[in-house]
């Protein structure tokens, strides 16, 4: 249930961040928006699009994990919105038993590895008796 939580926060505070009228007195526009769910299976799905160009879905629905009694909420979901600048902010993710997974071309990407470093954890997997030489 965590990460239905933390997803739905995420959404929800990227969208008021963006959403927060320059005025006060002046409200923003839902144009669309949908809802379904909770469901009985515990599934659900939401969605919606503001006047100013702010759009998020989101869909969950529990996923046996391995041999685990109880089952984790596997999640889907989006939005989109503009920057200040302008420039389209665009972010996909899901949220499951491996935790929060965000993708867009707005987030920083890690360095590759030098290839020398690659080659020495190849080698280090490769020789895992090598571990116990000084014990």
């Amino acid at each position: 249930m965590d990460a239905l939580k933390s997803s739905i926060l995420l959404a929800l505070l990227a969208a008021a961040a963006v959403a927060a009228p320059v005025d006060s007195e002046t409200p923003i526009s839902i144009l669309s928006r949908s809802e379904d769910g909770p469901n009985p299976d515990g599934s659900y799905a939401w969605s919606f699009e503001t006047a100013n160009g702010i759009k998020a879905e989101e869909q969950g629905q529990p996923k046996k994990v391995d041999n685990a009694e109880d089952s984790s909420l596997a999640v889907q979901g989006s939005f989109s919105y503009k920057s200040e600048d302008g420039t389209p902010i665009s972010l996909s993710y899901t949220a499951d038993e491996n935790g929060f997974q965000p993708r867009g071309d707005h987030l920083p990407v890690a360095p590759e590895i030098p290839p020398a470093i690659l080659r020495a954890l190849e080698w280090i997997a490769a020789h895992p008796e090598e571990d116990n030489l000084r014990k």
